[in-house]
């Protein structure tokens, strides 16, 4: 089968033939039929986070499931499947309190030392299986507690944005600071998370959903999902406007910039005893400096975010049934749908600040 490989990080990317195991114990085998390019994975494609080329990346996957291993239990063949990398052995202290996102012993999702590959090159040498998904490849083989169930009536390309960008936006402002009807809320950054944050207000009930970014055509798009004010932050203070707006600050503010400017600005947003949520980073090395009676004294909260503090199993299917009750925007998210052998034209395609997502759909069959 093909698949898109990285060699060497910073060398882009190159579509090869490789070869895939057969499925052993919980391992599902997926025909991938989209799979999202996110910026995690050009990260990963360009420096060294744990991960070793040869590689391959692709962690927003869709397909059908084409074959099961002899001890899996909750899918079919045939079953439409979103994977997700959260990595939950289930069996932890975190899993079975149902915070699979904090899972221990993540690596039992992933073959061990005495077990063969289960990506191999034409030479036969291992290749690395990033973040247990690999997805862009025309096939994956997943371990079944990364994949989710969806309902068949929703489009892969649509799908394939659920395992990430969709949970860890939306996720944030429900799951992580589970915001309220009535709750006022601020989204700093409209990217394609952000929006998936916005997303999540619209659905949690926020009543001011407050979208601010340095583009104007971004702010137009944080309308269409639901957005209630936006703030172009190079034209006005964002941090008086949005005072203005709420009167005392915000329930919550969600960070998906990860400049320690812009993070400290969204800690001056939000009221007494109210929280700021961090999603994004720019810089790895960032520190912001805090004035800790500061934080006593408004009771103002700090909380780091992983995944949207995500249930897969639970939060894939429910998204994926908001929108076919057209409760969920995901059509809005897709910009473009590319080939499998077209990865670095895509993330080139992503720079453009007009364009929100794209997702392989091309060449996979």
């Amino acid at each position: 089968m093909k698949a898109t490989l990285v060699r060497e990080f910073g060398a882009g990317f190159v579509t090869e033939d490789v070869q895939l195991s057969a499925p052993i114990g919980r391992e599902v085998l997926v025909d991938v039929k989209a799979s999202g390019l996110c910026h995690t994975d050009l990260t990963a494609s360009r420096n060294d986070i744990g991960y070793q080329p040869p590689m391959v990346l692709g962690h927003e996957v869709a397909g059908i499931v084409s074959a099961i291993g002899p001890a899996v239990t909750e899918f079919a063949v045939g079953d439409h499947v979103v994977g997700c990398l959260v990595q939950s052995c289930g069996h932890c202290e975190a899993c079975l309190t149902g915070r699979t996102f904090q899972c221990i012993h993540p690596e039992e999702t992933l073959r061990t030392a005495a077990d063969s590959p289960r990506i191999t090159d034409a030479a036969g040498q291992p290749v690395t299986q990033v973040f247990g998904l690999a997805g862009f490849a025309q096939q994956a083989l997943i371990h079944e507690n990364q994949l989710v169930k969806v309902n068949d009536a929703i489009p892969f390309p649509q799908a394939a944005l659920l395992g990430c960008g969709v949970v860890t936006g939306a996720g944030a402002v429900i799951n992580s600071a589970n915001t309220k009807p009535g709750d006022a809320v601020v989204i700093i950054g409209a990217g394609g998370v952000g929006l998936n944050a916005i997303n999540g207000a619209v659905t949690a009930g926020a009543t001011t959903i407050i979208a601010v970014d340095v583009a104007d055509d971004k702010l137009e798009k944080a309308k269409r999902f639901g957005a209630t004010h936006t703030i172009n932050s190079t034209k006005v203070d964002a941090v008086a406007e949005v005072l203005a707006i709420t009167g005392i600050g915000a329930d919550s503010a969600f960070d998906f910039v990860g400049i320690p400017a812009v993070t400290a600005s969204g800690l001056d947003m939000i009221r007494p005893g109210g929280g700021l949520y961090l999603i994004g980073i720019i810089d790895p090395t960032a520190t912001l400096p805090l004035l800790t009676i500061g934080l006593i004294g408004t009771q103002k909260r700090i909380q780091g975010v992983y995944m949207g503090s995500t249930t897969p199993k639970h939060d894939i299917p429910l998204y994926a049934d908001l929108y076919l009750q057209g409760r969920f925007n995901l059509d809005d998210l897709m910009s473009r749908e590319i080939a499998l052998d077209g990865v670095d034209a895509g993330y080139e395609l992503l720079k453009d600040p007009e364009v929100t997502r794209v997702v392989i759909t091309a060449g996979l069959s």
